[in-house]
């Protein structure tokens, strides 16, 4: 498996001689699995152009603070969110002094300044001004601000002068951003996951369902393999790609999902209820495609067989997360189910029709909640919400009586 897969950064590229290297780094990282954005400062764009790293990363190149197209689509906010990691490399002095006093007048401060992320700077500058005591001051302030600082090499430069001041390797750089991610939080532990929608048929070619696309499922699922453990991915009716090193049982209705997932419960650790079950089921499927003859059509349901509950109620139950989508009273519901269905953590996460979270959105926005607390995950990619709420259910593993510690 790619060691990055998965993940996403924002490579800032500023203005110095060694920009030419950071096209290679965007290939090393691609190489690892990543998603790679790029945003340029003026100066860099004096060296490379723009449209060489559009070509490698397949991703427009963001340029500017104040371009009302960036804004509207993806501005600095929107790229602070969107990333997992920032690099800049090459990091010029320049920057380096913009970092440390905390300047917002372009793109790439300005995205620094408005983010939480791990930011790694990669020097790359002449020998004597990395060696001043003003640069050398900056360095010292950002790693107190725990910004990484990778490099710089000692070698040869442009100039002709030989001393430290030479940017990383694209190979090593891209060594050092996979060691920014951890991993193995679950290793060893068996998870299973649902994800997507359920089907009920009405007659052979109608049926219910609802909106789930199976994507935070899915994406559960990556995050659960990053962090080493052995994942079963039980998936109703989707159109996604299966998430490499699992097992993927498919299955359409809910009494499908509750037959392949009652089996396996004293043999997992950990279940996520992502999945979108259907409530109820057709009480009598027709055999034959039903005619319009009345205005009116009357179907009589039935109840499926609740899953999360019946997981929670196991003699030996894993820890158990269920997933509520809601319209109204988002923590009313969330706790009672919480309690009601003996669950150890809910996440939960209002719907509603012009809604760009949730259902088939690239993002979500999600309430856990557990027995003594709760944490509120704003609007983010479902690939690093996944990620954050495995690092949750991780820290709040030992409340259950079921989990083992594999170490």
């Amino acid at each position: 498996m790619k060691s990055l897969k998965n993940k996403r950064i924002l490579l800032g590229v500023s203005g110095g001689i060694a920009a030419y290297k950071s096209a290679e780094l965007v290939r090393r990282l691609a190489e690892h699995g990543c998603e790679v954005r790029v945003v340029m400062t003026a100066g860099a764009q004096e060296f490379i152009q723009p449209l060489t790293f559009q070509a490698l990363t397949g991703n427009p190149v963001h340029t500017d603070l104040l371009d009302p197209k960036a804004e509207a689509a993806m501005g600095h906010i929107e790229l602070a969110r969107w990333a997992d990691a920032i690099i800049i490399a090459p990091a010029t002095a320049d920057v380096i002094s913009k970092l440390a006093a905390g300047t917002a007048n372009d793109l790439l401060s300005t995205i620094c300044l408005a983010s939480s992320l791990p930011i790694a700077v990669v020097p790359a500058m002449n020998q004597q001004m990395w060696a001043s005591q003003a640069t050398q001051d900056n360095i010292a302030l950002l790693q107190k601000r725990d910004v990484l600082v990778w490099g710089p090499s000692t070698g040869v430069q442009a100039c002709g002068d030989v001393g430290a001041g030479r940017m990383l390797e694209p190979t090593e750089i891209a060594e050092r951003a996979n060691a920014l991610f951890t991993f193995g939080t679950m290793a060893g532990l068996r998870v299973m996951i649902t994800a997507g929608p359920t089907q009920e048929n009405i007659d052979p070619v109608r049926y219910l369902t609802n909106h789930s696309s199976g994507k935070m499922g899915f994406a559960m699922a990556q995050a659960a393999i990053e962090a080493g453990a052995v994942v079963t991915l039980v998936a109703g009716p989707v159109n996604l790609a299966t998430p490499e090193g699992l097992e993927r049982i498919d299955v359409v209705t809910a009494q499908q999902m509750h037959d392949a997932v009652l089996p396996r419960v004293p043999e997992c650790d950990i279940f996520i209820a992502t999945a979108a079950v259907a409530d109820y089921k057709v009480a009598k499927r027709e055999e034959h495609k039903i005619k319009k003859h009345d205005d009116e059509l009357v179907i009589t349901l039935c109840k499926n067989p609740d899953i999360l509950a019946d997981v929670g109620a196991h003699a030996d139950a894993p820890f158990a997360v269920g997933f509520a989508a809601e319209t109204q009273n988002i923590e009313e519901y969330a706790m009672g189910k919480l309690h009601k269905k003996n669950l150890s953590l809910i996440c939960a996460n209002r719907v509603h029709g012009d809604s760009n979270t949730g259902f088939n959105a690239e993002t979500n926005e999600i309430h856990a909640y557990w027995a003594h607390g709760k944490k509120h995950f704003p609007s983010m990619p479902k690939t690093k919400l996944a990620r954050e709420l495995i690092q949750l259910i991780s820290e709040h593993l030992d409340e259950s009586p079921k989990y083992r510690n594999p170490k």
